[in-house]
């Protein structure tokens, strides 16, 4: 897979079951050329598991104030990252978004991967209509 330079990609990981990552998911991680990780512990047992030997460096939300900007600027000299969390989708109740919104004022493409996010399924499981729904994040 040739990934596009200059671009963030969002990188859903599985939330308890890693049978639940996707091909795709695999495929970007191994082509980036970092991956933003919540805990680079958490995330390396993750990445061992599927091959994955991109360099890693941690992006949460006690750092991520210091590391928006350095991040934007190698974003800026055509570098393509990927940013995880330690499950389910960046951004989620979890960090990322504020990263996605430096990328999308210094004209940084960003692609969301589609893949695991725990309140979909939960809101499936609770037998409630699920045509119109609020999330209030975490609780």
């Amino acid at each position: 897979m040739e990934l596009t330079d200059g671009k963030l990609y969002v990188v859903p990981t599985p939330v308890g079951n890693l049978g639940d990552m996707s091909p795709r998911a695999i495929e970007v991680l191994k082509g980036s050329s970092l991956i933003l990780a919540e805990d680079t512990r958490t995330s390396a047992t993750l990445m061992r598991h599927f091959g994955i030997d991109t360099p890693m460096v941690s992006h949460h939300k006690f750092n991520e104030h210091q590391t928006v900007g350095p991040v934007i600027e190698r974003l800026k000299r055509g570098e393509t990252f990927a940013l995880v969390s330690d499950a389910g989708t960046p951004g989620i109740s979890d960090p990322g978004f504020m990263l996605v919104r430096e990328c999308r004022a210094n004209g940084i493409e960003v692609e969301t991967l589609p893949g695991p996010t725990a309140f979909v399924p939960a809101l499936v499981n609770s037998g409630l209509p699920c045509e119109r729904f609020t999330f209030e994040g975490f609780l």
